[in-house]
């Protein structure tokens, strides 16, 4: 049975993301479709890339996603669809895929992409304002039904890429940067759990606060306590112990923190 899931940054008010489904099933009736997410930041392609990222790889081999977080529709941007390994990615070439792009480069997978040209797939009248609707749900539909990639356009081999955040070295440790607030406002930085191994015990400092050592899970400090410890992705992330961190902090996406290892603290 194939499986499709959407993230936009429509919302759920008005009715957006149903109509992309309705698409879907009239092309493809036997569809099982998974909302990622409607509650990206509106216009935010980063937000909108590793909310996708955290979970296109946990479906199964041929899932087809589609992402609409498209501030460029209806201008010269570009309509894409994209094999990666053993998914497809429908949506516009903005930068979306650059995680998963990432992936596939990493980990050796076989790549392609195409530029959306046949209109064959798309609905009859396709709209300047809801290419979600007219070009990527009925695309990602037909994709599911079988059709192959290169039937729906050229291959082209420069999508656009995002420059992704990425933590700097410093003399005493790391710059991090908090890439995503998510619903409890813990706060998620780029900085990779394996970059602290082995370290005597970091201090942490965002916004005049400080956190000094990790924790394993939340439960191990009292409510209102900041608290870092390693996230689902194995990315650090600080927290506010049965509160939010953010709103306490008040911290948002792009905020330094400042990760002093051990070693360093002691020199201070």
């Amino acid at each position: 049975m194939p499986i499709l899931t959407i993230t936009t940054d429509f919302g759920l008010k008005d009715g957006f993301p149903a109509v992309l489904k309705g698409v879907i099933w009239g092309i493809c009736p036997d569809a099982q479709i998974a909302d990622i997410s409607h509650s990206i930041a509106p216009q935010n392609v980063l937000e909108g890339s590793l909310a996708l990222w955290r979970a296109y790889s946990f479906f199964p081999a041929g899932t087809v996603h589609i992402a609409v977080v498209d501030p460029g529709v209806g201008t010269q941007r570009r309509p894409i669809a994209a094999q990666m390994g053993e998914y497809y990615f429908v949506g516009p070439d903005n930068g979306l895929f650059t995680p998963i792009y990432n992936d596939a480069a990493r980990l050796g997978w076989a790549a392609e992409v195409v530029r959306l040209t046949n209109l064959s797939y798309w609905l009859p009248a396709v709209s300047h304002t809801f290419h979600g609707r007219d070009i990527f749900a009925p695309v990602a539909a037909h994709l599911a039904n079988g059709i192959a990639l290169r039937a729906l356009g050229p291959v082209i081999d420069d999508p656009v890429r995002l420059t992704l955040p990425a933590p700097e070295r410093t003399t005493s440790g790391w710059h991090a940067h908090i890439t995503v607030v998510d619903i409890f406002g813990n706060l998620t930085t780029d900085l990779p759990a394996d970059y602290l191994l082995n370290d005597e015990g970091p201090l942490f400092r965002l916004r005049g606060h400080e956190v000094r050592g990790m924790v394993t899970s939340y439960g191990e400090r009292p409510p209102g306590q900041l608290v870092a410890l390693v996230d689902s992705e194995n990315f650090i992330e600080l927290a506010e112990v049965n509160g939010n961190a953010a709103r306490s902090l008040q911290a948002q996406v792009g905020d330094i923190v400042d990760v002093i290892l051990g070693g360093a603290i002691k020199n201070e």
